[in-house]
């Protein structure tokens, strides 16, 4: 009787792999008082980078103006390093595009907040994203779901 091996699943490393803060309409745009329109873009891709590791890269664009000026500009790309081994080709996939960025994001959020904060502005908490909602429509749309 041969055994199947144990699917593995571990967080390798997780670490902020770029950061940047822009703002452009500094010192002046401190002493707006009016509230800005925060505008958030997030991505999210993978990609194998040995035999059962992979790197899991949450991407968030956060800018806030107010009027037509930017009051600010935070760039996070978020990443993890996870080993994954005897685990189906089907199952890979939803574990690097729900499981991985579920993992990644309360981190990327916590970095978004110090960033805006020690900028000198009010700290800016993300809300949740339903990562998996998002993988399955991208799934329905065909659109692909791992960047390789």
């Amino acid at each position: 009787m041969s055994e199947q091996p144990q699917p593995v699943f571990a967080i390798e490393k997780i670490y902020v792999r770029d950061l940047s803060l822009e703002i452009p309409n500094a010192p002046n745009i401190f002493l707006e008082r009016d509230t800005p329109d925060i505008n958030m873009q997030l991505g999210s891709k993978d990609q194998s980078i040995d035999e059962g590791l992979y790197e899991v890269l949450l991407t968030v664009t956060v800018t806030a103006k107010i009027k037509d000026r930017i009051m600010f500009l935070v760039e996070v790309q978020q990443a993890g390093i996870f080993r994954i081994r005897n685990i189906s080709d089907e199952e890979i996939d939803p574990i690097l595009g729900i499981g991985c960025p579920n993992i990644l994001f309360p981190y990327l959020r916590e970095v978004v907040s110090d960033v805006v904060t020690r900028a000198g502005f009010p700290a800016v908490i993300l809300n949740p994203v339903n990562f998996e909602a998002i993988y399955h429509q991208r799934k329905a749309e065909k659109i692909p779901i791992r960047e390789h």
